[in-house]
């Protein structure tokens, strides 16, 4: 279909199949849902107006790019979205030439465009090319975005940027006068006349000036825009994001205006799917569900590792009230969301910002509280320079839980929570320990409320790898748990959910084989591994890690310290390269991780 000379009818047509088509395959696939719902017209009205072979489309997040990629040829292929070497639930630009950049977590779209701006003007294309940003409200709450506008007001470069404002408006636009006034605004006379006044009261001095700017400042006091406007950016808004006629006019507008404009639209969650309007979280993100009902299908009766944290957290919370904690976006998919119920003046969402998160549980550590830091591996990744220089450098003991860590399945590359262990181990002051299963988990949290120095501890999405494992003694500083012991030549070691796969890669084994829990790969428990390394020559690290810096690459430099030299270890942690999206038992059978596949390898080894 040709967008371009598409009618305003036809348009609103594509947009009914294209609801269809994702309600369809996400019901089926599961995915991100009531987002991209939502962000249907917007999308098409992108397409319509600009051309995404040569200008910049730039999703921030991209969870919401699904009518994208039904758009630019990827209708037949929109079964296999989210699975094992079919499209990435993201944009991705080795599948798509319409794909401008990766983009899996928030708030770097506006940043992107800049630089693309930058880009354009250098090569002289700015008649040509110009860059289109989609960013959610969400996103907007993220330090980032702030620092990019800031430049962009200065540097003017022509960008168009979509604010898809589908939870929370940023001012309450008032009714009629406010839509009329937007309208005007976007208008080339509203421009012109503007420009026109900036340069008569040029002519006129201070008192000119003076009068001109309050007068500019009593008309934006019913609109919404000011703070953009303050920052040097034109803002048309409040606009019906789901109104195609009136969307395409606008855009027509302010691609028109080759300057920075934020046109602030406003559209419904789930839009299209009655059971999934409005705000509810839980249609954010759906994993398989029934179309007819909205109900999920049957999930694993297993506890998750998020359950058991919450759980945990919530009763050392309810017999210690310094413990606090704060999740960054995440309430419900980190478990705090009982803990903010229970407890609202002691957790705290504190918004896209995780560098924001770390830096306020420092404080409150440094008051004498005990912060829980709850985040996904791969979103701690952006709070790097605080742990280190405010929570890390005054040994402050916060403890950073790592919900996600390892293999996450569907969201694939920007998701994978691999690189948590490398990153911190190198930290000064900072100690790294994990659960195994369930009763181990409980026994891991009393050791880090009572723990005086900055701790990580990680667990994987979904339940543990094995729940039936010998019996789980407290957490000691240091300390590993020898779970068998052999009279064999082979040594299994496992750290968090790696020591299930190592218990069920032994029962493919004929051969007898030694099993230790290291639970600490952060300060090392060395007695443990001299007195091992007297017993086993041949070692195998299993943990949901990557390779490079982790947890084999921890034993190895206690190896050369030791000057131990007659052991061998093969690290079966992830080799250097991202992973790729699918259902986790699918990516880790590509990458032989699974326990049989373990088992063969160790037998060549041997």
């Amino acid at each position: 279909m040709n967008l371009k000379s598409s009618s305003i009818k036809e348009l609103e047509t594509l947009c009914k199949d294209i609801r269809e088509e994702i309600l369809r395959v996400v019901s089926k696939n599961g995915g991100h849902l009531s987002s991209t719902l939502g962000a249907t017209e917007l999308i098409v009205a992108m397409h319509k107006v600009f051309d995404s072979k040569k200008d910049p489309f730039i999703f921030d997040v991209s969870h919401q790019s699904y009518a994208h990629k039904l758009i630019t040829g990827r209708w037949n292929e929109f079964d296999t979205l989210r699975q094992f070497e079919g499209l990435c639930g993201y944009t991705k630009p080795s599948e798509s030439e319409h794909d401008y950049f990766v983009a899996g977590h928030s708030s770097t779209s506006i940043s992107l465009g800049v630089g693309a701006a930058k880009a354009i003007a250098l090569k002289g294309e700015q008649n040509s090319r110009v860059p289109v940003i989609m960013i959610g409200d969400g996103s907007m709450t993220a330090g980032m975005v702030y620092e990019a506008l800031n430049e962009l007001g200065d540097r003017k470069y022509p960008m168009v940027i979509i604010l898809n404002d589908n939870e929370m408006s940023i001012a309450k636009p008032i009714g009629a006068i406010s839509r009329m006034l937007s309208s005007a605004m976007a208008s080339p006379f509203y421009q012109s006349f503007k420009k026109q006044t900036e340069s008569f009261v040029d002519n006129f001095g201070e008192s000119a000036r003076y009068i001109a700017k309050r007068m500019e400042e009593s008309i934006k006091l019913i609109t919404p825009g000011i703070m953009f406007e303050e920052m040097g950016i034109d803002y048309i808004g409040p606009v019906d994001g789901h109104n195609l006629k009136s969307l395409i006019e606008i855009l027509e507008k302010a691609k028109a205006l080759k300057k920075p404009v934020i046109v602030h639209a406003q559209t419904l969650k789930g839009k299209g799917y009655e059971i999934a309007e409005g705000k509810e979280e839980k249609w954010h993100g759906v994993g398989p569900f029934d179309l007819n009902s909205g109900d999920a299908v049957k999930k694993s009766s297993e506890k998750s590792a998020t359950q058991i944290y919450s759980e945990a957290l919530l009763h050392l919370a309810k017999h210690n009230d310094k413990i606090v904690g704060a999740t960054a976006a995440m309430p419900s998919g980190t478990g705090l969301s009982e803990l903010m119920e229970a407890y609202p003046n002691r957790f705290w969402d504190v918004a896209i910002a995780e560098q924001h998160a770390v830096t306020s549980m420092a404080a409150l550590a440094k008051e004498g509280f005990k912060p829980f830091c709850t985040i996904y591996s791969t979103f701690l990744q952006r709070g790097y320079d605080q742990i280190i220089h405010d929570t890390c450098l005054m040994d402050l003991p916060v403890v950073f839980a790592l919900d996600r860590a390892g293999i996450v399945g569907e969201d694939g590359e920007t998701h994978q929570g691999v690189f948590d262990i490398s990153f911190l181990r190198a930290i000064p002051n900072m100690t790294l320990f994990a659960p195994r299963d369930e009763k181990s988990f409980h026994q891991a949290m009393a050791f880090a409320a009572e723990y005086k120095h900055t701790c990580s501890i990680r667990y994987p999405r979904g339940s543990f790898t094995q729940t039936s494992l010998p019996e789980s003694k407290p957490f000691e500083l240091a300390k590993s748990q020898l779970l068998r012991s052999e009279s064999s030549d082979i040594l299994f070691i496992g750290y968090g959910n790696g020591v299930g796969r190592a218990y069920e890669t032994s029962t493919f084994l004929e051969e007898k084989v030694s099993i230790l829990d290291l639970r600490f790969v952060k300060p090392l428990d060395e007695e443990m591994l001299r007195e091992m390394a007297k017993k086993h020559k041949k070692w195998f690290v299993f943990s949901d890690s990557a390779k490079m810096g982790g947890v084999g690459s921890a034993i190895l430099e206690f190896f050369s310290k030791e000057k131990i030299v007659h052991v061998e270890l093969e690290s079966f942690e992830y080799k250097d390269e991202f992973i790729t999206h699918g259902k986790t038992k699918d990516v880790e059978e590509s990458l032989g991780l699974l326990p049989y596949q373990l088992a063969k390898k160790v037998l060549e080894s041997i």
